[in-house]
């Protein structure tokens, strides 16, 4: 565990390579690198650490997509089928999309969502591992491996951004090296041959990149892991499933199916609470854990303000909740006689689960993942108010939502009455006295999403045996009952994600790369529906799943503040930011149809730009 931390004091090393990238000010080098005075690269890079600092810097970028006061994964959420923008109270978050999300608006804001961060820190992360990968001949290695290690990590890297990015946004720039001055003639690239690109990359990688690596870094599950979703995003689905195979079958990474770490000992918790403590997560006894994200209270360069998941994901229960009797009946104060802010964290309800995400996928009453202690129901909390405790006759009483007469009992059902899963979104916060959630390793990759990565490449190859088994094994570990051959499909496989990867998942880009292989493939999906590319924007599995799952979109409902949930099959894919179109002004980065600027695009690239 010391290398984590020896890893953590080098976190400032973005500052000493690529610069960063900008969608404010200058616009026009939205992806040319600002060196600082002081930084030379045929120094810094003239041994292997300097390349290695490099790759440090894109681990760093990787964390931010969970960190913060609103992290960027709330925007991966709300766009799907999970989960609605809950803030109810002002207009600008992302509910009505068809309103909001334009290539001109606020797409980089806590207050609004985090497109636009995806695009910015997707290239800045493609920019810390073109560094690497473009000077990987400048040090002196001891042998080659040393060399193909460095070589293998930045692929790594480079390609989960690009993975990310064209699911998110389709086609776009395609850049292979370091970017050395101004560059202002960037042209966006066919999808389908960056992802071939990134394959030759990652299976590059798979031979050179250890088995186990430090914490944190990159490992040779990983990038199996990573190639698996590239192989499916291809269509090429036995590709996918020697890829997972490696995976599962190489005997380094196994599931958990035993207690384990620090609560170990507590015989009213389980084996799928011991799996996402904080504290278990980068153990040498987690063989689960494939990528990391590290990031403690007490190292160097952590996130000062911590992952805040409670503030984003649980509700605002501690508010506009009254007791039948019509008075206040929760608080958020610590320390009083009924403290529940402590054991259940300061919610805000920005992340506002779905009926389908909390009660309509489940399928297994035994489900550990669903079950008391692990899963927080309303009804669990009591009125807690000290106010009412002389005068009030249900205070230490169980919430209610409706009295006798069947009238809710808050103003706001969407922002502060939902279940939650409290065994994964509870992370400990000393340095609050109203907890929202602290410093925490973090998930990127985890072994149970390999085996349904599998188990929908055999969906797609129509061995349901073999789907089946894959799904049953993350099932049973969860103590469900096994799922049988005949009811597999790819919709039961993104329900076992739903209930398996809640949070970890970006699960925009997923239903994503699906809606794109079943227009690829014109298979019929299980609503009995095909589709196809050239209609891709104006009909896809995307949209027509989350409008069967979503009680939100498109449904009327609005929130307090009267803004409707609208969204549109051209949601399928993201604006690209207008200020990075507009400062290309030698180049052309195409617009996603469905929006203002699509009149305006060439013919994106179909071969490796030279």
């Amino acid at each position: 565990m010391n290398t984590i931390y020896k890893r953590s004091k080098q976190i400032f090393a973005p500052a000493l390579i690529a610069g960063c990238i900008t969608m404010a000010g200058c616009q026009k080098d939205w992806l040319a690198p600002e060196p600082l005075s002081f930084y030379n690269p045929d120094v810094t890079f003239n041994d292997p650490a300097g390349l290695r600092a490099t790759l440090v810097a894109c681990e760093r970028n990787m964390r931010l997509e969970w960190y913060g006061d609103a992290p960027p994964m709330v925007t991966e959420s709300i766009f799907s089928d999970i989960a609605v923008e809950g803030t109810t109270d002002k207009s600008g978050p992302a509910q009505n999309l068809n309103l909001l999300i334009t290539p001109d608006a606020q797409l980089n804001s806590g207050d609004y969502n985090k497109i636009g961060w995806y695009w910015l820190e997707g290239f800045k992360g493609i920019k810390y591992a073109n560094v690497a990968i473009s000077r990987i001949d400048q040090p002196t290695y001891k042998n080659e491996q040393e060399k193909n290690e460095i070589l293998g990590a930045a692929y790594f890297h480079r390609a989960a951004r690009y993975y990310r990015l064209t699911q998110q946004f389709g086609d776009v720039p395609l850049i292979l090296d370091e970017v050395i001055g101004p560059k202002l003639d960037f042209q966006s690239t066919k999808r389908e041959v960056i992802l071939q690109k990134m394959k030759v990359d990652l299976e590059f990688a798979e031979q050179w990149v250890p088995a186990v690596t430090d914490k944190g870094t990159v490992n040779k599950g990983s990038v199996s892991h990573l190639l698996t979703k590239v192989n499916l995003a291809l269509g090429l689905f036995d590709d996918a499933i020697k890829s997972a195979s490696n995976v599962i079958d190489g005997g380094t990474h196994k599931l958990m199916t035993t207690r384990f770490g620090v609560d170990a000992s507590k015989a009213n918790r389980n084996v799928i609470w011991d799996l996402h403590r904080p504290a278990n997560k980068a153990l040498g006894a987690n063989t689960e854990g494939l990528m990391l994200v590290i990031d403690r209270l007490n190292i160097d360069g952590n996130m000062p303000d911590g992952i805040q998941l409670m503030r984003n994901t649980v509700p605002f229960w501690h508010n506009n909740i009254n007791t039948p009797a019509g008075n206040r009946g929760t608080i958020d104060t610590y320390g009083i006689e009924i403290d529940q802010i402590t054991t259940l964290g300061r919610g805000i309800g920005r992340v506002r689960p779905t009926y389908y995400s909390q009660e309509g996928v489940w399928d297994d009453k035994k489900d550990l993942r669903h079950a008391p202690g692990n899963w927080t129901r309303m009804e669990d909390i009591v009125y807690n108010n000290p106010a009412i405790k002389a005068n009030d006759p249900y205070y230490g009483k169980n919430l209610q939502l409706r009295n006798a007469a069947g009238a809710l009992l808050t103003i706001d059902t969407i922002r502060c009455w939902f279940d939650w899963p409290n065994y994964k979104l509870f992370i400990e916060d000393p340095q609050r006295i109203q907890p929202q959630g602290g410093n925490t390793d973090w998930y990127v990759f985890r072994l149970a999403e390999t085996y349904l990565l599998r188990a929908e490449a055999y969906a797609w190859k129509g061995d349901l045996v073999k789907a089946a088994a894959d799904i049953n094994a993350v099932r049973t570990r969860a103590n469900c009952s096994p799922l049988a051959p005949a009811k597999v499909n790819i919709g039961t496989v993104l329900d076992e994600r739903a209930r398996e990867l809640y949070f970890e998942e970006p699960r925009k880009t997923e239903l994503t790369r699906v809606a794109y292989i079943f227009a690829m493939t014109g298979r019929p999906a299980p609503n009995g529906k095909t589709y196809n590319m050239e209609s891709f924007s104006e009909s896809n599995y995307f949209y027509d799943r989350v409008m069967e799952k979503s009680d939100f979109y498109n449904k009327g409902v609005k929130t307090r503040h009267a803004d409707e949930y609208t969204m549109s099959p051209y949601h399928v894919l993201w604006p690209v930011p207008q200020s990075a179109i507009d400062g290309n002004v030698q180049g052309r980065i195409n617009q996603n149809k469905g929006y203002n600027g699509f009149q305006n695009n060439v013919p994106a690239l179909t071969s490796i730009p030279q």
